[in-house]
C-alpha cells in the first residue's frame, strides 16, 4: 500500500515539475529584453534611440525628445546638403575651394578637430567633405559651407530651413560644424557668443535616417577608417567601433560622433549584418569611452530581440473581404489582393501581435459601396497595413517609413463592362423581382 502511494506522490510531484517548466518556458528571461522594458538598457548615456535603418521603425528609446547638445552631429545635416547640392548639380566632387585666411586660422586652432588647410591653396569638395565626414574636421565644414551659401551665416539659415523639411521637430542650428561660437574665432553665424546646436535623440535619428536613406552614398565616406590627407598625414577616424578601431562591432559603417563639454559625448551608429540594418543614437555620455559601450549595449539588443520578418505575403486576402462587389460588370464582384508582401522589423516571436488592416478607396465605390466596370487586373483598390496589439510599439521616425509598412491591394482580375442588352435586362429583371416582392407580400398579408 505503501509503495502504491509513493508511486502517485511522484506522479503527481513529475506532472507539477513538468508544468512549472512549461510555464517558465514560455517566459524567458533576458537581461537585455527585461532593460529594455524598463526603459533603460543599463545606458548611462541621457538620451537614446534605436531604428530599423530600412523602414526607420523606432524599437527603442529613452529620453528621446530631451533637447541637448549635439555637438558634432550636426556635421550630418552639412552632408546632406552638400549631398543634394551634388545630386542637383549644383557642385561637382572635383570642384575646387580656395582656402581663406578664417579658414586656414580656425583650422590650426588647438584642441579642435582639424585638417591643417593652407590658406591660398585649392582643395576638392571631396578632400573638405572626407576631412568633415571621416575626421570631423571643422574648419573643412565651414569651407563647404561658405561654397553653397556664401557665407556660413546664410548656410544656417539654410540649416534649419533643411531641418524642417525633413520633419525634424525640437532643433536650432548656430553653426555648421557643432563647436560652441565661442570656438570660431569671433564669428557668429547665429545666435549668442557661447551658443552650441542641439536637437532630440529622436531628430537626430531622423537626421540620420534620412541621410542614409536618401544618400546611402554617405556610407563610403563615414565607414573608413582612417583618413589619408593630401599632407601626408593619417587621421582616424573618431567612430571607434568601425574596423581595426577600439571598439570596433561587427557590420558598422558610420556615422557620426560629437562632444563639448556643453553637449558631452554623443554617437550616431548604424551597422548592417546579414542585411539587417540597425541605427541607434545617444546623447550626453559622460565619456568618449562610455558612448561606445551604450552604442554596442542599444546595437546587441537589437541584433539579439529583433528581426526583419514578413508580416503579409504577396497576394494576400483578408477573410471574408477575398472581394468587393461590382456594378455593371460581366461578373458581380472581383478578387482583391495585395501586390506585395508587408515586412516588419519586430521583436522575435511576436508575429501574432500585428494584425492586417485592409483601407479600401472610397472614392473608388458608388454610393451602394460597389466598384463601377470595366476593371483591370491590377487597378489599385486600396492598401493593406498592419495593426500592432502591443501598447509599447513605438511607431516610426517619419511617414516615408511608415509607408513601408503599406502596400497596394488591387484587383486580382479584370471585369468587364456587360453590354447595353444585359445591362435592360437586368433592370427589367430586377423590375419584376420588385413586382413580385410586392405582389407576395400583398398575399401573405391576407392570410
Amino acid at each position: 500500500m505503501e509503495v502504491k502511494k509513493l508511486k502517485k506522490i511522484s506522479q503527481i510531484t513529475l506532472v507539477f515539475t513538468m508544468l512549472l517548466v512549461l510555464i517558465a518556458s514560455q517566459f524567458t528571461y533576458s537581461p537585455l529584453k527585461a532593460a529594455a522594458e524598463d526603459n533603460t538598457l543599463g545606458l548611462k548615456a541621457e538620451a537614446a534611440i534605436i531604428l530599423d535603418g530600412k523602414s526607420g521603425k523606432i524599437i527603442f528609446e529613452k529620453n528621446a525628445d530631451k533637447v541637448l547638445g549635439i555637438a558634432s552631429m550636426s556635421k550630418m545635416m552639412t552632408e546632406y546638403i552638400i549631398m543634394e547640392a551634388i545630386k542637383d548639380k549644383k557642385i561637382k566632387w572635383d570642384d575646387t575651394v580656395k582656402i581663406n585666411e578664417y579658414i586656414h586660422n580656425l583650422s590650426k586652432t588647438p584642441n579642435l578637430s582639424n585638417v591643417g588647410l593652407t590658406q591660398g591653396e585649392d582643395y576638392t569638395v571631396k578632400e573638405l567633405y572626407s576631412a568633415m565626414a571621416i575626421y570631423s574636421g571643422n574648419a573643412a565644414t565651414v569651407a563647404l559651407a561658405e561654397l553653397i551659401s556664401g557665407s556660413e551665416k546664410n548656410f544656417v539659415k539654410l540649416m534649419n530651413k533643411k531641418a524642417k523639411e525633413i520633419g525634424l521637430k525640437d532643433f536650432k542650428f548656430v553653426n555648421s560644424s557643432g563647436l560652441n561660437n565661442s570656438d570660431l574665432l569671433g564669428n557668429h553665424p547665429a545666435g549668442d557668443a557661447n551658443e552650441e546646436n542641439v536637437m532630440t535623440a529622436r531628430d537626430t535619428a531622423t537626421l540620420a535616417y534620412r541621410l542614409i536613406t536618401d544618400y546611402p552614398e554617405v556610407l563610403d565616406f563615414s565607414k573608413v577608417s582612417k583618413l589619408e590627407f593630401r599632407d601626408g598625414k593619417e587621421y582616424p577616424n573618431f567612430n571607434w567601433m568601425l574596423p581595426g578601431l577600439i571598439y570596433e562591432y561587427k557590420g558598422v559603417d558610420g556615422l557620426k560622433t560629437g562632444s563639448t563639454d556643453f553637449a558631452g559625448y554623443g554617437h550616431t551608429a548604424t551597422a548592417i549584418r546579414d542585411g539587417q540594418r540597425y541605427l541607434t543614437v545617444v546623447m550626453k555620455s559622460t565619456s568618449k569611452s562610455e558612448r561606445f559601450e551604450d552604442s554596442i549595449k542599444l546595437m546587441d539588443y537589437a541584433f539579439s530581440n529583433f528581426n526583419t520578418e514578413k508580416i503579409v505575403p504577396a497576394d494576400y486576402q483578408v477573410k471574408g473581404k477575398e472581394k468587393l462587389p461590382v456594378a455593371k460588370g460581366k461578373e458581380d464582384s472581383v478578387k482583391i489582393q495585395s501586390e506585395k508582401a508587408i515586412e516588419l522589423t519586430i521583436e522575435k516571436g511576436q508575429k501574432g501581435n500585428y494584425a492586417p488592416k485592409l483601407v479600401i478607396d472610397k472614392d473608388k465605390l458608388n454610393e451602394d459601396g460597389e466598384l463601377s466596370a470595366p476593371i483591370k487586373k491590377g487597378d489599385k483598390i486600396g492598401y493593406l497595413t498592419v495593426d500592432s496589439k502591443e501598447d509599447s510599439d513605438y511607431g516610426f521616425i517619419d511617414k516615408k517609413g511608415a509607408k513601408t509598412v503599406q502596400v497596394d491591394v488591387v484587383a486580382a482580375e479584370s471585369v468587364e463592362k456587360a453590354n447595353w442588352f444585359v445591362l435592360s435586362m437586368r433592370a427589367v429583371g430586377g423590375f419584376f423581382g420588385d413586382v413580385w416582392d410586392s405582389a407576395s407580400s400583398t398575399v401573405k398579408g391576407w392570410f
